[in-house]
């Protein structure tokens, strides 16, 4: 994923009424549609908004153009953008889009304008796509209105990043105190059954994540050692506007551990406060690795299945307040899964 694919970004809504609410049509970005865009992300976030690009429409225009990104676009009776959102990579994996970077134009947003952008993009776009195999989104938890859309969407919530982004990202609409964590669902479109190998501190944890997913998996503990001559494949992304770091391990190997501080020293030297690092559940060695983070002050953050092709187990380590106490959430699932999280920061601590 590239700095402008920050797939830490979501869709914003709101539940305030207004009498502006008018007729609207859903539909594919046409390049006359990229003035209005950038309006409306300097209405919606000022200019705040760290993907640059949705500030500049030429640059919208080539993203379209390119296949980086889809749009999907609301336009009022008068012809004006009303509504937006995207389909994009994001991850390692070529057949996972993220579905977000997604806003309403205050007026309409209980006109069901996300209700009828999503229902064009799933049964619309998505079904015609054979390269989409799984879609994924990010809500954030500062507020509650991205969790409606994410459940709109058939997202199944696996993961939760703590305290990923500056509450300024947020820009002019909703003030907050603290940094914002994401909560991240998943949505099968084309199975890919496969094995996995459990963590044994986690086996439980994550097969009660597997129960509610909606793809087949099988399930063994992992209980390997690496051999001293295999090498750990390892990808670093950091974002620096939400001093948050990616690490991810699509192999793991008996250098993991020299590799894991050498990965976090470069990020921690350039002022990364979030730390993140994906192992890959297919490796049986994954039980090692994660050893490894727990005695490094690493704790559970969750699945993301097809994130490495095969599912990837994100654990997180924070050098700022986790303000867990920030956090709203209206899933009854969503909250079991910030409580396993929560219990296991309080490890790391004590």
């Amino acid at each position: 994923m590239r700095e402008e694919q920050n797939d830490f970004m979501t869709e914003k809504q709101d539940e305030e009424k207004s009498p502006r609410e008018e007729d609207f049509e859903v539909g594919f970005f046409r390049p006359e549609d990229a003035e209005g865009i950038v309006a409306l992300f300097h209405t919606v976030y000022g200019d705040h908004y760290p993907i640059r690009m949705f500030y500049d429409p030429a640059a919208i225009i080539a993203a379209n153009e390119e296949g980086r990104y889809y749009s999907i676009v609301a336009r009022s009776s008068a012809g004006e953008i009303v509504g937006t959102t995207h389909l994009f990579r994001s991850s390692p994996c070529q057949t996972l889009y993220e579905n977000g970077v997604g806003l309403v134009r205050k007026g309409y947003r209980n006109a069901g304008v996300f209700r009828e952008m999503t229902r064009f993009l799933f049964e619309d776009f998505i079904p015609a796509q054979a390269s989409i195999e799984t879609t994924w989104g990010q809500a954030v938890c500062n507020h509650p209105y991205t969790q409606h859309s994410g459940q709109n969407a058939g997202h199944i919530w696996t993961a939760l990043e703590a305290a990923v982004m500056p509450a300024k990202t947020y820009g002019k609409e909703h003030n907050s105190g603290a940094r914002v964590a994401t909560l991240d669902g998943f949505r099968c479109i084309y199975p890919k059954p496969h094995r996995i190998f459990l963590p044994a501190p986690y086996a439980r944890e994550l097969s009660w994540i597997y129960s509610r997913l909606d793809d087949v998996r099988d399930s063994v503990l992992s209980d390997g050692r690496a051999p001293t001559g295999l090498v750990s494949r390892v990808e670093t992304h950091i974002y620096d506007a939400a001093n948050a770091a990616r690490i991810m391990f699509s192999e793991i190997g008996g250098d993991f551990a020299r590799r894991l501080v050498d990965e976090e020293k470069s990020a921690q030297d350039r002022g990364v406060l979030v730390f993140q690092v994906y192992v890959n559940l297919a490796s049986p060695l994954v039980g090692e690795a994660v050893a490894e983070l727990r005695r490094r002050g690493y704790f559970f953050g969750g699945v993301f299945p097809r994130w490495l092709d095969n599912d990837g187990f994100m654990m997180q380590r924070l050098l700022c307040p986790a303000d867990f106490d920030f956090i709203v959430l209206i899933h009854d699932d969503a909250k079991q899964l910030l409580e396993i999280i929560r219990k296991d920061w309080e490890r790391t601590i004590a």
